[in-house]
């Protein structure tokens, strides 16, 4: 890791969560954040159910582009309520007289509240495309996509440069394994870092990272957890854009 790259700290573990499922970190910081969740079970866990939480966003939104200014305010709002929480639950009895102290709460307590904290990140997230929604124009082209699993079904919703897959009915990737979304052109598949996996009816909504300029065919494999370079299995999923 080079000194300009983003760092992940160990105390604040699971920060970036949120706006990780979001979509709401810099490249540098999703990049970083990625290969943080190689070495961290507490931040794929936290990952995988805030992406359960997202599958509950309206799929019939499109995506569309948040001026960075909303989505910083939106955010900010989100941590202060997080630091409220953490305030209201530590010890009332504090550090010896001249000690400075940080107080960080168990991670037990941490998982205790940590849903009311999904929820209230992904409303904000709602609203956040409420707003992008009233000033956007320009059309939405819905594909059917190809599912090559039994009564699973999937569909790929374009808006300007943005473009989101939403799947319904599809069973979970399996024990270690985790879905992965690929963009194919002219050449071989090529991965987007869009991971994810599905809610307990099977629906699950993911963001398509850089939309589908140029691309011919958006895929879905089941790949080991992180994901992988290039497919290991069988498209499930195959949407044909051109």
């Amino acid at each position: 890791m080079s000194a300009d790259e983003p760092r992940i700290d160990s105390g604040q573990c699971g920060g970036n969560a949120a706006p990780y499922v979001l979509g709401a970190l810099t490249d540098a910081e999703h990049e970083a954040f990625r290969r943080h969740l190689d070495s961290c079970a507490v931040c794929r866990e936290e990952v995988a159910a805030l992406q359960v939480v997202a599958a509950a966003l309206p799929s019939a939104a499109p995506q569309v582009s948040v001026p960075p200014e909303l989505r910083h305010r939106v955010m900010a709002t989100v941590e202060e309520e997080a630091r409220l929480r953490e305030s209201r639950q530590a010890p009332a009895v504090g550090p010896p007289a001249g000690a400075q102290a940080r107080v960080r709460p168990p991670l037990g307590r941490w998982l205790r509240w940590r849903p009311n904290l999904a929820v209230a990140v992904l409303a904000a997230a709602v609203i956040v495309l409420a707003v992008a929604l009233v000033g956007s124009g320009g059309g939405t082209r819905v594909i059917r996509a190809q599912s090559l699993v039994p009564r699973a079904s999937a569909s790929l919703t374009i808006n300007g440069g943005h473009a989101q897959l939403d799947v319904a009915d599809m069973p979970q990737a399996g024990p270690g394994r985790v879905y992965e979304v690929w963009r194919k052109g002219t050449g071989a598949p090529q991965p987007t870092d869009a991971l994810f996996t599905v809610s307990s009816n099977g629906s699950a909504t993911v963001g398509i990272p850089g939309g589908v300029g140029g691309v011919r065919e958006v895929l879905v494999t089941s790949e080991p957890l992180g994901g992988s370079p290039a497919p290991t299995r069988a498209p499930v999923i195959l949407a044909r854009v051109s």
